[in-house]
């Protein structure tokens, strides 16, 4: 039997920025009961975007990723766990057990564990040098590194891949950039878009392999060349993995809860489970814009996902109906994107190509999906109101640069 000292009325686990959010958020929505925040990272809730930018670049410390400082919060009565794994959730008795050996009960739990990083399984992979980009551990390891080293693979041309990339370049590395698909963002983004980032990157002297992957890692005792699927060898003494992320769902199963590619959950994010929600990366959420179940991995979402789990928690039901956005920096141009281009019929360019501001415009019968904007905040802010009411302006409108967006929504 739990002591009601023990018994926690929110328990959060994971202190990224879906769990800090919350947390935050509840406080600011004046519930006044208990909140534990847990965390395996023996550090205060901090940012990730900038791990890769700002933070890689020596331009920010420790300090300044912090999402708040340590004494807010005391001053917000919220209990932090940092550097303390979760080992058990138990959903139907209600508690969970601590790699620190306490059990402590809820009266509602808040899954926010985020993902874990995809890992190359290909001979080699296992040599120093070869690293992922998730947490504030790995890029300090990064950072420490890059003074020893000239040559650099980066392997995945995501956001991370690219934003990374473009890091070492302003560092003065050498960098490859290894990707399976045939362009850079192919999960993400439209090719008129992709080739204005990749010719950005070349203009830089980033170095791209197309329609490969990796077979080999190949060093003695330490990394010193990759070796492609068509026998190509690239010299590298770092090799930094951005293959993707898989929702981190451990603790969920073995509660028993739903999973099928994220936890699933309503659109209050509420599992299968009742007392017990999940949030942020880890979430499958029924999403209007993607026309079904959707797992988003951004900044924004963690955020949005953790008001309407505040909001639930509090008492005051709102569905969840947020627009989906990401951003990244790379170099100077700045890309911003709201909604999902899945399905689109059309794309709609704003802007000419080669300079900017510069926008594409996906539509659907008419009706505007998404938009990715480069260095056009304001056609961004609005087009993502124009996607939240789902509007259907004239074409010709959308085109012309002299009509701002705004003055449609």
């Amino acid at each position: 039997m739990l002591n009601q000292n023990t018994i926690f009325d929110v328990i959060i686990i994971g202190s990224g920025h879906a769990g800090a959010a919350l947390a935050i958020s509840l406080r600011k929505k004046g519930f006044t009961g208990s909140i534990l925040l847990t965390g395996e990272e023996a550090i205060l809730p901090y940012e990730r975007p900038p791990l890769s930018k700002e933070y890689m670049q020596g331009k920010i410390g420790d300090e300044q990723l912090l999402i708040r400082p340590d004494e807010f919060w005391t001053d917000q009565r919220i209990t932090l766990a940092m550097g303390c794994a979760v080992n058990e959730l138990n959903a139907s008795q209600q508690y969970v057990a601590l790699a620190d050996g306490r059990t402590l009960g809820f009266n509602w739990c808040v899954l926010a564990t985020g993902g874990k990083v995809r890992r190359l399984k290909c001979e080699g992979a296992d040599l120093p040098s070869i690293h992922s980009l998730r947490n504030l551990a790995d890029a300090k390891s990064i950072r420490d590194e890059l003074t020893e080293v000239s040559k650099i693979a980066v392997i995945g041309a995501g956001y991370i891949g690219l934003e990374f990339a473009a890091s070492a370049r302003e560092l003065g590395k050498s960098v490859t950039v290894i990707e399976t698909q045939d362009r850079v963002l192919s999960r993400v983004t439209s090719p008129v878009i992709a080739s204005i980032l990749e010719e950005q990157h070349i203009r830089h002297g980033v170095t791209f392999h197309f329609g490969q992957g990796v077979s080999a890692f190949h060093g003695d005792g330490a990394l010193q060349s990759i070796a492609l699927e068509d026998g190509t060898t690239i010299p590298a003494q770092m090799a930094i993995c951005g293959i993707g992320i898989d929702a981190e769902t451990g603790l969920a199963e073995t509660a028993g809860l739903d999973c099928d590619q994220g936890v699933l959950v309503d659109s209050c994010f509420r599992t299968s489970s009742p007392g017990i929600l999940a949030i942020g990366d880890c979430s499958r959420h029924p999403n209007p814009f993607a026309g079904s179940r959707w797992r988003l991995e951004s900044v924004q979402h963690a955020q949005d996902s953790a008001e309407t789990a505040a909001d639930l928690i509090i008492g005051e039901i709102s569905p969840y109906a947020q627009v989906p956005t990401f951003w990244s920096q790379q170099y100077d141009l700045r890309l911003q994107s709201a909604g999902l281009n899945i399905d689109a019929d059309d794309i709609i360019i704003r802007g000419a190509k080669g300079s900017t501001p510069f926008c594409a415009i996906y539509t659907r019968k008419g009706q505007v999906i998404a938009i990715d904007a480069i260095n056009a905040p304001r056609d961004f802010m609005a087009a993502r109101r124009l996607i939240q009411q789902g509007s259907k302006p004239d074409r010709s409108s959308l085109t012309d640069i002299d009509i701002p967006l705004k003055s449609l929504v």
